[in-house]
């Protein structure tokens, strides 16, 4: 059964379409009163309880605004990424564009967290999710996965300091999901609203970590191993990745 959100106020950031989209429709489903749906660019909604706001994760001018104008939410959710088709190559790759990855997927992430946790705490702890990656925990040569493994490192993090305000912090680890990010890749992927009911379930549950999908749990599975089999076995999943894509895969660590 899935679990309910009722009389909350939630802020999501990339909240325009994909995942985001299905955050702010599934918190409504739910029972929240109020969504502020935010984006550097934010949409119009038909539904009074929508209050589309204005969020620019790496601008902190931004951020801190829209913590001062969402001074009621007791729910984050932490939504937007960006994974431009031009991130190949963490050894040779343009700083320029690790830089830009890493100042949305990590500092921007991790900027919203900060602003938001004395909102979050000011009325009664709530709880904060960010949306992870599988990409995370394989030997992906993208500053795309280095970013979300940053951030998967700061989220653990965040649960421990944020604990004592009554904060819960779930993380979502997931590998492919039916979006317009992941429309250039011809393979098997779950559906946002799938992911999404899952990371409310487990917020709700006060769950640390929500794996997603097949694909993350059957990795998460194999942590326990020793790194050396666990290299090999995410090298010959990466491989048959890129021979479904047509593509030749890098050598992985």
């Amino acid at each position: 059964m899935a679990e309910r959100l009722d009389g909350r106020t939630v802020l999501v950031t990339g909240a325009n379409g994909g995942l985001g989209e299905q955050f702010v429709a599934r918190a409504l489903e739910r029972g929240a009163t109020k969504v502020y749906a935010t984006a550097r660019t934010p949409r119009d909604w038909a539904d009074e309880r929508i209050v589309a706001l204005a969020l620019d994760l790496t601008d902190p001018a931004s951020v801190a605004s829209a913590a001062e104008v969402a001074s009621d939410v007791d729910l984050v959710v932490n939504n937007a990424a960006i994974s431009p088709a031009d991130d190949v190559s963490v050894a040779t790759g343009d700083e320029e564009i690790t830089r830009r990855i890493f100042e949305t997927n990590y500092f921007g992430n991790l900027r919203v967290a900060k602003a938001f946790a004395p909102v979050l705490a000011a009325n009664g702890g709530g709880g904060l999710i960010n949306v992870l990656s599988l990409a995370a925990w394989l030997p992906l040569p993208t500053a795309y996965a280095a970013s979300k493994a940053a951030m998967w490192s700061a989220t653990n993090a965040l649960r421990g300091e944020l604990a004592p305000a009554g904060t819960t912090v779930t993380g979502v680890i997931v590998g492919m999901v039916d979006t317009a990010m992941s429309a250039r890749f011809d393979m098997p992927k779950v559906t946002a609203e799938s992911v999404v009911d899952q990371a409310y379930d487990g917020l709700v549950r006060a769950v640390f970590e929500v794996l997603a999908d097949d694909d993350s749990r059957d990795v998460k599975a194999r942590m326990s191993g020793t790194p050396e089999e666990l290299s090999a076995y995410l090298t010959s999943k990466l491989e048959a990745f890129f021979a479904e894509l047509g593509e030749t895969s890098a050598s992985a660590v």
